[in-house]
């Protein structure tokens, strides 16, 4: 099996679909998910960048529009890898997680828009992926038969991770009333999504 090494941005995987319940829990080896490290110039004490760093805690708050873009891009990254488990896993529990990610993305992606055109003023979420979402998705691209299989489940498994930590963290901090009860209510439903992916 070949070794992959994926680094995925801020939060890939924001969903609004509950999964059905978890399987025993499996490892899958040669596969290495390496954490993200924010460039130093994308973090500026200014807020420029989008984001704004809490002096007291060291963490980095992200504004409303630099969330709903992660989230909007988080969304399209789990359509577009969604429907490539549709078409080229080998294993149908993964056939059907991609499935239940093209179709809770789609519902996220039109709650996102609808909080975002609430705001004052109205935050309108830019979906472009990030370089390591293209990446992660090249990635699956290339991959064939169980190096797919374990491929797509590594980079769910990371990316559900991640974005588990951005939506609780705005959530609880962020500035935008409408995506903070957006963040919250994607919380609990990126955890169940999370079980069910590790699960497989």
């Amino acid at each position: 099996m070949n070794r992959y090494f994926f680094a995925l941005g801020l939060g890939p995987a924001v969903a609004l679909s509950a999964c059905g319940g978890a399987e025993p829990v499996t490892t899958v080896d040669n596969i290495v998910a390496t954490d993200t490290i924010i460039p130093e110039n994308s973090i500026d004490a200014n807020a420029a960048s989008g984001t704004d760093v809490n002096m007291a805690s060291g963490t980095v708050a992200l504004t409303g529009q630099t969330f709903a873009d992660t989230a909007g891009a988080s969304d399209a990254y789990e359509i577009e890898a969604g429907k490539l488990a549709q078409q080229k896993a080998t294993v149908q529990a993964l056939k059907d997680f991609g499935g239940i990610m093209v179709t809770a993305h789609g519902e996220s992606t039109a709650k996102l828009n609808a909080a975002g055109g609430k705001a004052t003023p109205a935050i309108k979420p830019d979906p472009r992926l990030s370089a390591e979402q293209e990446a992660n998705l090249a990635t699956l691209r290339q991959a064939t038969g169980s190096d797919f299989d374990a491929a797509y489940k590594a980079q769910q498994v990371v990316a559900h991770e991640k974005t588990l930590a951005v939506v609780k963290d705005y959530a609880a901090g962020g500035t935008v009333p409408e995506l903070k009860g957006f963040a919250a209510e994607v919380a609990p439903v990126v955890q169940q999504h999370l079980d069910k992916i590790r699960g497989l």
